[in-house]
């Protein structure tokens, strides 16, 4: 029986969208503007007696938290491995993204129960005021999800805090609209009507990060890798007869770790035969980190989780 493991050691997340120190000083940058705006946003509610602004400064204020939560991910995911953490701190960036998703649900049923009190009492407040406040978050809320919205593309946990602050452009826009509409109509049901509407936004646009996330805590397979596509492609390799107990599971929001069994009768080929497969599944695949373990077929090496045939194929 031969065994061979290999681990590609380059722990450089392989993306284009920018370094983590990069992407570090874009998360301090957004998180003290929208510091600064929560607090003036608050103030103005109390000046103008607006139970809204109030609520929209509190929204920001969890999404603030929420950048402080994505912030300090991808600060522990650049920790060095240890004895007792062997893949370093990278999993703390889909702990953020699920703290992320759960914090978005719980603020909007946190709207969507106020708004639904609103309705049957609708505040007086000076609707002038709420818009122009309201404008300024749309500045503030919209140059946040710029900055944040080409790392979104790779890391889930980025794109917990863009989704973050594209809901808080929302929010504001229809802040604005319905302070406009108050100030001429004097209609101010539409307050409560409209946080009902864009609770039920926020809520579909972070159903898939939520998903998403529970499903990287649980060690499935990350939305964006091909396991058939990989099975395949191992399957097919020369000298391969079989492989089995495949398991790919992601390490951290944009790392994707593989182990497999392959049989090959005559052995491994040698270790540029593992290099050359390592550097297929991580430039192909998106697989940064594989462990092959080669095997002869003399016996049976099957993975204890493998109880049924449906499963040895990837899991």
């Amino acid at each position: 029986m031969a065994h061979h493991h290999h681990h590609k050691h380059d722990h450089s997340v392989a993306h284009d969208h920018g370094s983590p120190n990069n992407q570090g000083r874009i998360f301090i940058f957004t998180i003290l503007l929208n510091v600064a705006f929560v607090v003036l946003e608050f103030a103005y509610g109390f000046i103008a007696n607006s139970t809204a602004l109030m609520a929209d400064a509190g929204h920001n204020a969890s999404d603030v938290l929420g950048l402080l939560l994505a912030w300090g991910a991808v600060m522990l995911a650049r920790k060095q491995p240890s004895q007792r953490y062997t893949y370093g701190l990278r999993s703390t960036s889909i702990l953020a993204a699920l703290a992320n998703a759960t914090l978005l649900l719980v603020v909007s049923g946190a709207i969507a129960l106020e708004a639904i009190q609103r309705f049957s009492q609708p505040p007086t407040v000076a609707s002038l005021t709420v818009s122009i406040v309201a404008a300024v978050g749309i500045v503030i809320n919209g140059l946040s999800a710029w900055l944040l919205r080409r790392g979104s593309k790779e890391d889930l946990n980025v794109r917990g805090a863009y989704l973050h602050m594209l809901a808080d452009t929302a929010v504001s826009l229809a802040v604005v609209v319905v302070g406009l509409a108050m100030f001429h109509s004097g209609w101010y049901w539409l307050d409560p009507g409209i946080s009902l509407a864009i609770v039920l936004v926020i809520v579909i646009g972070t159903w898939d990060l939520l998903r998403d996330s529970l499903r990287l805590v649980l060690s499935a397979v990350p939305e964006r890798i091909n396991a058939p596509a990989i099975d395949m492609y191992l399957r097919q390799l020369d000298g391969v007869t079989d492989i089995h107990d495949l398991h790919i599971w992601g390490l951290s929001t944009t790392e994707t770790a593989l182990t497999a069994h392959l049989v090959m009768p005559c052995g491994c080929p040698g270790d540029d035969f593992m290099d050359e497969v390592a550097q297929t599944l991580k430039k192909q695949y998106s697989i940064q980190h594989s462990t092959l373990q080669i095997e002869q077929g003399t016996s049976i090496h099957a993975c204890s989780l493998t109880t049924t045939e449906s499963q040895r194929h990837y899991h």
